[in-house]
């Protein structure tokens, strides 16, 4: 337990508490355990990659950033944010927490009332999912199916008798759907004893102890009835706990009367999460598995291109920007970690492409073509919901066209999206000045507006002035990018002051509008007006509607500000790069027997404090920053800002209550000090948010099957006017969908519905689908959102691992004295089979220094071949079949004593029982 207990302390140290999605708990709580595990496996793959580049994983320090910048290696030697990794880390807690709240009576989910067969196919049929969603580079999709099954493999070790049983090791028939769950009792077999005072140190009856029989208390939510003789989950929540036998078996929280088996518990099902880890790591490979958890060095960076028949002089300059990109940022810390690509025309858009290789991405982009068209609007927003989709959270998207959108109903999706994924949009609109595009001038509003809501900006230039606009991509393509401030006008005369710290660098300010002064003025009253393009602050560059003001690299840190004269709107935004910056997302608590907060998938409720879980992130971890205010402010309105009382959750996170919410669009501000520079910081979210008093509950409960229907239920309920309701449902991938149009509401209660979403049945395994669902009342005036993600897989028959047979490992070379290996090599050949199932897909060498060949993968046998220094001598190397199943092949020529050793040309028989493939993952 000491060991465990250290591990999950340097989780703490380096990860913060993330104690905000899960019940409260301290050590031993979900997010601890599945930290614990996450953070071991991290680090092993970094090691792993680092090793195979010929370097060396050595972190600085215990702070994410310094994790991550140690995973990437020499490359990584300017400003890397640890946001990413956070955030993967938010999202996989997120959803394990969420599994109390929305499975909060499903016996399977947590192995409770005996449902050990159902447990272990939600647990099987999830690994299947992670692994074809990593496949297909679906990896916000494996994130959230891994938080949800790590929590219910958890909960078998705090639900069951498993540990009572006297194991110490984790039950390895779960994750195996081939292998029998022996020894179940049965509903007719009594299990407990009675225990009144309902915290007995272990209250299961002898014989169940003595028969090994695996058995798990009942949890009653709604009822207090249960099978005679059965031991009760236990705990204020659990209505059969006072029917006899009284008490409860669960360890979910430490007791003085429960330390033993708690321990005992808490350490197998950090070994056990450690263990499907270590199963999906070995099916998708180390530098996927990194992938998934956010470890990269920049942003991902998409395009939106429109290709009709008039965009061709903006194609170029997309490709050009793309290459200039690609050529410039090549082997930095700034290259982006992907590269997405949708184009869209009318009436087609997509397919998205996508890629980590950089000549892929310019070989794709050289292939785009302006055809086609005629009329005046495009699919523009179906082009652009796919990016979203598609795109990890908080990338960087680009869109280029000069025609207005034709699928405006898509609106209210897209700013769904934008809200949920916190990515920023930024459109380059070359829209010629003709009589017909005046008329319609005000329908390139809607870019204009989502530009706003999402952080990014709206930039009107023409065909010619394009390739100077396009300087933005490259300073927004970067590693380390915060805000420090955003904000729009309607016009006016304003001053708007920001704070600059000493961790910032390439400062740049950002002004879109017409008709536009201002006046920079630093800490020490240095002044510089936009009549001056170089000057003593900076320089100034215009393009179309376009300020883009550099600051000097010298710049002074503290309190700056610029006053802007405009008679039309506008747009203000200063950013620059630094490793000081958090992650947030709107929250609320949710009750029952293991209360927690849940994220919102939609808008925070009118008329309530609105709550949020704060993750700030620095150069030196949580302890080398200070955070003083936390406050949200109108983006478009008054500067006043509605600050939040913190509670310090320790180790840089903190829940934030704001009783006074602001009335319109508001973005989240933080201001601090950076202990190690002496400094005040300003950071501010980019995403715009506000409130609704609209409720929509819904959950994906089960991947979908290709050409089967599969129903999600959800409930809406307005806590403001009832009366009709209109519902729609979309989805990214345009497969067929039904809902009621319309639901009647009555106010404060919830009307129930399901829709039904059917993939074709030629859909690929490991696809995922972003379903948006939307309530909005009859005047229009309130509405709100619910985004879910579900995968579709194709039902597995093959669960049985890759085979190995040892044909002859020659050895004899090899000195008995290893200090003399130098000169000499041992040689190993192996056959590798997968049966009758789907094939051998993958081999790769896991442990060894040496050479791993292997001959032609789709033949019935694959022959290996490794051969290695005298030096290294042990080896283990997988196999990986078409669905994901592992095998794992180890042999060692380690010897303590005796004469070197032989070659040799073993049988079968003796091959299987001196080396085979592992059973257990």
């Amino acid at each position: 337990m000491t060991s465990v207990q250290g591990v999950v302390l340097l989780t703490l140290a380096l990860l913060g508490s993330s104690m905000a999605f899960v019940p409260i708990g301290g050590i031993g709580s979900h997010t601890t355990i599945t930290g614990t595990a996450l953070l071991e496996k991290v680090q092993d793959a970094c090691r792993a990659v680092n090793e195979d580049a010929g370097h060396e994983f050595n972190p600085t320090g215990t702070s994410a950033e310094e994790l991550v910048q140690a995973c990437l290696g020499p490359r990584a030697t300017g400003e890397v944010s640890g946001a990413k990794f956070v955030s993967a880390l938010q999202e996989i807690y997120i959803q394990n927490g969420l599994v109390d709240r929305d499975f909060v009576a499903s016996a399977p989910h947590h192995f409770n009332s005996e449902a050990f067969l159902e447990g272990r196919s939600l647990i099987t049929e999830g690994i299947v999912a992670i692994k074809a969603n990593i496949r297909n580079q679906n990896f916000q999709a494996a994130r959230e199916t891994l938080g949800r099954v790590l929590h219910t493999l958890q909960d078998f070790y705090s639900h069951s008798n498993w540990v009572e049983l006297g194991n110490t090791e984790p039950y390895v028939n779960l994750l195996r759907a081939d292998l029998p769950l022996e020894n179940l009792a049965d509903v007719l077999t009594a299990t407990c004893s009675d225990c009144s005072s309902g915290t007995c140190p272990n209250s299961i009856l002898p014989n169940i102890i003595k028969e090994k029989k695996l058995t798990s208390g009942y949890l009653g939510i709604f009822s207090s009835d249960k099978p005679k003789g059965k031991c009760s989950h236990g705990g204020a929540g659990d209505l059969t706990s006072t029917t006899l036998p009284r008490g409860g078996i669960s360890k979910d929280e430490r007791r003085k009367d429960n330390v033993d088996i708690f321990n005992a518990a808490l350490n197998t099902a950090v070994k056990a999460s450690l263990q499907l880890l270590e199963e999906i790591r070995l099916a998708v490979g180390d530098n996927d598995f990194l992938r998934m958890m956010g470890i990269a060095r920049s942003s991902v960076v998409v395009f939106v291109i429109d290709t009709t028949g008039s965009m061709s002089d903006d194609i170029a300059e997309a490709r050009a920007v793309v290459y200039e990109l690609i050529d410039r940022k090549r082997g930095t810390q700034d290259e982006p970690s992907e590269y997405i690509l949708v184009p869209f025309n009318d009436p087609a858009f997509g397919p998205t492409f996508r890629t980590t290789d950089a000549e892929k991405m310019k070989t794709e982009i050289s292939k785009l073509k302006a055809t086609g068209g005629g009329d005046l609007p495009e699919m523009c927003l179906s082009g652009l919901q796919l990016a979203l989709t598609g795109a990890p959270s908080s990338s960087q998207i680009y869109v280029f066209t000069d025609a207005t959108a034709k699928d405006l109903s898509l609106k209210d999706t897209i700013v769904a999206l934008i809200r949920r994924t916190k990515s920023t949009v930024s459109f380059f609109i070359t829209a010629p000045f003709t009589r017909r595009r005046r008329r319609s001038a005000r329908s390139f509003d809607v870019y204009k507006n989502l530009a706003l809501a999402s952080g990014g900006q709206a930039i009107s230039v023409t065909k010619g002035q394009l390739p100077q606009a396009t300087d933005i991509i490259l300073d927004t393509s970067t590693s380390a990018l915060v805000t420090v401030l955003q904000r729009a006008r309607a016009g006016g005369k304003q001053t708007f002051p920001f704070i600059l710290d000493e961790s910032l660098t390439n400062v740049t300010i950002y002004i879109t509008g017409s008709s536009i002064s201002f006046t920079m003025t630093n800490p020490k009253g240095v002044t510089q007006s936009s009549t001056e393009a170089s000057g003593k602050l900076g320089t100034i560059t215009t393009v179309g509607n376009l300020w883009r003001i550099g600051l000097n690299a010298d710049k002074q840190t503290g309190t700056w500000q610029i006053n802007i004269n405009s008679l039309q709107p506008y747009t203000l935004k200063v950013t620059g790069q630094s490793m000081i910056t958090f992650v947030y997302d709107f929250v609320e608590p949710f009750e029952g027997p293991h209360p927690g907060y849940a994220v919102l998938s939609g808008r925070p409720q009118t008329g309530k404090p609105a709550t949020l879980m704060l993750s700030v992130l620095s150069r030196k971890g949580p302890s080398s920053m200070t955070v003083g205010q936390v406050g949200l402010v109108m983006v478009d309105g008054p500067e006043a800002v509605s600050n939040g009382t913190l509670q310090d959750m320790g180790n840089g996170d903190i829940l934030v209550t704001v009783d006074a919410v602001p009335a319109g669009e508001f973005v989240l501000t933080v201001k601090g000090m950076d202990e190690v520079s002496k400094t005040e910081f300003q950071r501010q979210s980019t995403t715009q948010m506000s409130v609704s008093k609209v409720i929509i509950q819904a959950a994906v409960e089960s991947s979908a099957e290709p050409g089967k229907a599969l129903k999600i239920p959800f409930s809406i309920m307005s806590k403001g006017s009832g009366g009709v309701y209109s519902v729609t449902a979309r989805n990214d991938r345009n497969y067929p969908i039904s809902v009621l149009a319309s639901l009647t509401l009555e106010t404060g209660k919830y009307a129930n519905s399901t829709l039904t979403i059917t993939p074709p049945a030629n859909v690929p395994s490991g696809t995922d689908v972003t379903l948006t669902l939307e309530a909005k009342s009859s005047s229009g005036a309130d509405s709100n959102y619910a985004v879910l993600r579900l995968s579709v897989v194709t039902k597995i028959t093959d669960f049985v691992q890759p085979l190995c047979e040892v044909i002859s490992v020659m050895a004899n070379a090899c000195p008995h004295d290893v200090s003399q290996c130098g000169p000499f090599q041992w040689e190993l050949m192996a056959n590798m089979t997968d049966g009758n199932g789907t094939g051998i897909e993958s081999v790769s060498l896991r442990q060894g220094n040496g050479n791993l060949t292997f001959d032609s993968l789709g033949a019935p046998f694959t022959m290996a071949n490794y051969t290695s220094s005298c030096c290294s001598q042990k080896v283990t190397f997988v196999a990986v079949d078409k669905v994901g199943n592992v095998g794992r092949c180890f042999h060692s020529i380690e010897r303590s004593n005796g004469p070197p050793a032989l070659t040799l040309s073993l049988p079968l028989w003796l091959c299987l029982l001196v080396s085979a493939f592992v059973a257990k993952p």
